[in-house]
Order: structure tokens, then C-alpha cells, then sequence
């Protein structure tokens, strides 16, 4: 069966025009938009000293236009925002990628490949499935890929996580799905050249206004409703602690249960974890996420992915070490977070089959939305996804390691806040026989939940020495970041950049094996 996002393109007119339908006939108050509008964009373009004249025009025209006069002003600028939002699929680029994908992130991700492979056998995409490994119940969601529309909502860290998910999908043979990306990274000519052909619609994070808001859902919901399979980062942004998210945005994944709601048609959810032993953000992320100002770069524009120059640094200096990164799909869950097996039927928590239709029919028997309702039934989904996050983290050396290491900084200056550990200039130093025993104690607790189902554990976790683990996360941390995070003395270790801990060692705080305050 060919995907649908293969026929995308016979459908953009038609979808953009139905997008502003809908906005327009469910808008009550046509002027209210038009001034929230006005508002939040004269408060956005003043601020930074950019021309805001069309707006202030706008707000003062706003007292004379008539019911008819101001609908067709909401017209207008709800098209205008449909087709800024609108995307693009081009399946002759989607074979291009298909073919450099691989090969581009096998070459990132382990540069010394090409040495140990070969070029032809990296053309063939084979070393990329070392590095990415993928998990999960792939049988069972290929088969509701067939049933219905699959909204994957996975993790976020990087901005490598758009083409490593895409890979991910391709190799677990799911088919591609359209995704919102911010609009900030289409100034990349490249990669905005792949975004633009391969499902991504722009989401600009500047516009606040309400109007937009309801454009970009409308654009979401309806693409489900036509059996686009979707792609959302309910973090809304990257992870700035690294930690695994607590705490979700959840207006477009909401535009599923709406779509299911006016369709009938089956909608099925799946979290997903994009896990790296490395993270090419990984310093400026924990940065931003120390800082106050951190609130107001919500949209980061000048990180390590968006420098050439960086990111051939780092790759230059991955020359000598491994790099590893796993995709683990969750559990299918229905847009109220009951499971549902291969035929796609859902089941509560009680084990028992219930129809999805069942919970958003009204009180005279017809299936209709419900804001507060629905809102409430959203967040529960959200719920279950965080809940399956957890479960589904795969715990990587440096994580297992960074926690040691933080644990040790943080007895050696017992008492010290968390700003005073992290801007420490000096190098402290753990024994190693120490810094052993401590690894060995989270691989222990790690273990315990692996067992339990809490937790997965990498290949290269499970099973390893703490002594391997030791030296496997000082070669990548050290290979990958711009200065030595920390280093082997004699019967010593030399901690020595503990914000780059602080972002590792956060992967696991939140399963009560990092340290819980560094993600606070």
C-alpha cells in the first residue's frame, strides 16, 4: 500500500483552502481576532524595532469594519498564515534522501566508518544500522498504520531527531509522516531544502496570537482527518536539561482526538524516545537551561547545529570514537491512552475492550467535541505518554557514567547549591577506585529497573564492566565536546566540565538515579 503522504501534493490547494473555511465559519468573534492579533504583533515587531505599520493600520481600522467586512479581513489573514503554514512532498527527494540519508548520518554520527566499512558498503546504508538502533512493537504499529492514522509523539533533544525519526521510521519499514517544524530552522538552505519536500509545514513560535494558533491547528487536524500520518514533539521545543520531558505542550497533539472526533476514522498515538550517547546541542542547551534569559531564547538560533564550522569540529574530533543512538517506540495507545492491540481495538487499564466512540458521545447521543472535555482527555493522553517515556528511555554510557560523576562532584562539596557546583573552575579530583564504586551503584539501581520494566538498557551498557563503562564514556565525552569533561590521573579522575555532567547525568534524574535537582 502506498503511504499517504505519497498523494500530498494532489491535495495542498485543497487543504489550505479548507484550513480557512473552517477557521473562518467556527470563528465567533471575527474582531476579537483581528485585535488579539493586531496586539500581540505590534508587541512582537516593536520590540524589536522592525516595522509594525500594516498592524497598527489594522488595529485602527477595527472600529469601523462591519460583521461582513471584518469576516473577510480574517479571511485574508487566516490564507495568508495557511500558506506560510503549508508543506510540501516531493517524491523524487524522498528517494534522494532515502539514499543520502543513511549515508550522511552514519558518516556524523561515526566518522571513522569510512576507514573501517568502506565507502560502498556506507553507500549501501549498512553501518547506520549500528548506530541507530530501533525497538519496540514495530509489527503491531505497521499494522494500524493500515487501520487507521498513526501521530508519532516522541522525545526531543536534538535537531538531528527530525532525520534520525525519519530513518528510524524508514528502517522499521513505517511509512514517512508530515511534522511541524519551527520556521527557524528553514534558514539552513539545506536542510530547509529536505524539510520543504519531505512533509514539514513551518511552525513560527514568534506568532502568539490566536488567529495563528487556530490556523496551525486546523492544519493539523485536518491532515489526520485525511489519513496523513503525523509527527509531533510535544516538548514544543529541545530539552534544555536534557532530562526526559515532565512537562508537555499538547495544543497540536490535541488536533488528533478532534480529528477522531469528526471523522470516526481510528487515530492511534505512539510515544517514542530518540535516545544519543552524544548530543551535538549539549552545551549550549544546558546553558541556556541554567540561565535565566533561558525563558527567552525559546527558539535558539545560534547552537552547534546551526554552525558548519562546529559541527565539522565535532565531527573531526569523532574521528577515534563510538557514537550510538537508539529509537525506541512505545505502545499504541487510542486518543484516551487505552492501549490497542493489532486490530485496533482498545482496552482500559482493566484489561477490558471499550469503544473509543463511547467517550466523547453528549448526553443526547451524538458524538460532538467538548473544549473542557476534551482538554481534560488530552492531558491524560499526555500522561500516559510521559509515563511511557520513562519506561522507554534507553540508559547510554555517558549517562550512566555522568551520573557517577555528578554524584562524587556533588559529595566532594557537600552543601554547594546547584549554580555553585556547575561554575566551578577548578578540577576535582575522584579517586578512581571511588568513581567504580559509584558507577557500579547506578548500574545496580539501573538494572533493577530495567528489570521491572521501568527502564531499557543500552547494548553497550548492559553487561559492561564499570571500569569499560569508564573509559568507553571518557573517549566520547571528551572526543565529542570542546573542551575535556573529564579525564583519567593516575588512580584519579579529573571532573572537569560539570555542566556537561549536569546535562548527562539529567537523563536518568527522573528516574530517581540522577540527580532529581538538575532538572528542577
Amino acid at each position: 500500500m502506498t503511504a499517504p503522504i505519497f498523494r500530498f501534493n494532489q491535495q495542498r490547494d485543497d487543504l489550505v483552502q479548507t484550513v480557512v473555511e473552517r477557521v473562518v465559519a467556527e470563528a465567533r468573534d471575527p474582531v476579537l481576532l483581528l485585535n488579539d492579533a493586531a496586539y500581540h504583533e505590534l508587541r512582537r515587531l516593536d520590540a524589536a524595532g522592525k516595522d509594525s505599520s500594516r498592524w497598527r493600520k489594522l488595529a485602527r481600522s477595527l472600529g469601523g469594519l462591519d460583521h461582513h467586512a471584518a469576516r473577510q479581513r480574517l479571511r485574508e489573514l487566516a490564507d495568508e498564515h495557511a500558506h506560510d503554514v503549508d508543506g510540501n512532498f516531493d517524491p523524487r527527494v524522498y528517494a534522494f534522501a532515502s539514499r543520502v540519508l543513511p549515508v550522511g548520518l552514519s558518516i556524523l554520527l561515526r566518522p571513522q566508518v569510512l576507514k573501517e566499512r568502506g565507502l560502498g558498503d556506507v553507500l549501501r546504508g549498512n553501518a547506520l544500522a549500528e548506530r541507530i538502533r530501533t525497538s519496540g512493537p514495530i509489527d503491531r504499529i505497521q499494522r494500524l498504520a493500515e487501520r487507521g492514522t498513526v501521530v508519532y509523539v516522541p522525545t526531543h533533544l536534538s535537531n538531528l531527531d527530525s532525520p534520525v525519526f525519519a530513518y528510524a521510521l524508514e528502517s522499521a519499514r513505517l511509512p514517512p509522516v508530515t511534522y511541524g517544524a519551527g520556521k527557524n530552522l528553514f534558514t539552513n538552505p539545506v536542510l530547509s531544502f529536505f524539510m520543504r519536500n519531505l512533509g514539514a509545514y513551518r511552525v513560527d513560535r514568534r506568532l502568539r496570537h490566536e488567529l495563528y494558533k487556530l490556523v496551525l491547528k486546523a492544519y493539523s487536524c485536518i491532515l489526520i482527518e485525511r489519513g496523513f500520518h503525523s509527527l509531533f514533539f510535544p516538548g514544543g521545543t529541545r530539552s534544555r536539561s536534557g532530562g526526559v520531558e515532565r512537562k508537555l505542550k499538547l495544543g497540536l497533539a490535541g488536533t488528533g482526538l478532534e480529528a477522531f472526533i469528526r471523522t470516526g476514522q481510528r487515530v492511534f498515538f505512539v510515544p517514542a524516545t530518540i535516545n544519543y550517547m552524544l548530543t551535538l546541542e549539549a552545551e549550549t542547551l544546558i546553558d541556556d537551561h541554567l540561565k535565566d534569559a533561558g525563558k527567552a531564547r525559546y527558539i535558539i538560533e545560534d547552537d552547534e547545529s546551526t554552525r558548519l564550522g562546529r559541527i565539522t569540529q565535532l565531527v573531526n574530533q569523532l574521528a577515534h570514537m563510538e557514537g550510538s543512538c537508539a529509537v525506541r517506540f512505545g505502545e499504541p495507545v487510542d486518543p484516551f491512552g487505552n492501549v490497542v492491540d493489532d486490530r485496533g481495538e482498545s482496552y482500559d487499564r482493566q484489561g477490558r475492550q471499550v469503544d473509543p466512540r463511547s467517550y466523547v458521545v453528549g448526553d443526547d447521543g451524538q458524538v460532538r467535541q467538548d473544549g473542557n472535555r476534551d482538554g481534560q482527555y488530552t492531558r491524560e493522553l499526555g500522561e500516559v505518554a510521559m509515563e511511557q517515556y520513562l519506561c522507554d528511555t534507553v540508559a547510554m554510557t555517558t549517562h550512566v557514567v555522568a551520573t557517577a560523576a555528578f554524584a562524587r562532584l556533588r559529595a566532594a562539596h557537600g552543601g554547594k547549591d546547584l549554580f555553585a557546583l556547575v561554575r566551578r573552575a577548578d578540577e576535582t579530583i575522584v579517586p578512581r577506585a571511588d568513581m567504580l564504586t559509584e558507577i557500579e551503584g547506578v548500574q545496580a539501581r539501573l538494572a533493577d529497573l530495567d528489570r521491572r520494566g521501568a527502564i531499557q538498557l543500552s547494548t553497550a551498557v548492559r553487561g559492561a564492566t564499570a571500569s569499560e563503562l569508564l573509559g568507553e564514556a571518557e573517549r566520547a565525552l571528551n572526543g565529542y565536546h570542546a573542551s575535556p569533561v573529564l579525564h583519567t590521573q593516575g588512580e584519579g579522575v579529573a571532573l572537569l566540565d560539570p555542566k556537561v555532567l549536569l546535562y548527562y547525568q539529567n537523563r536518568l534524574a527522573n528516574h530517581g538515579v540522577g540527580w532529581i535537582g538538575g532538572v528542577r
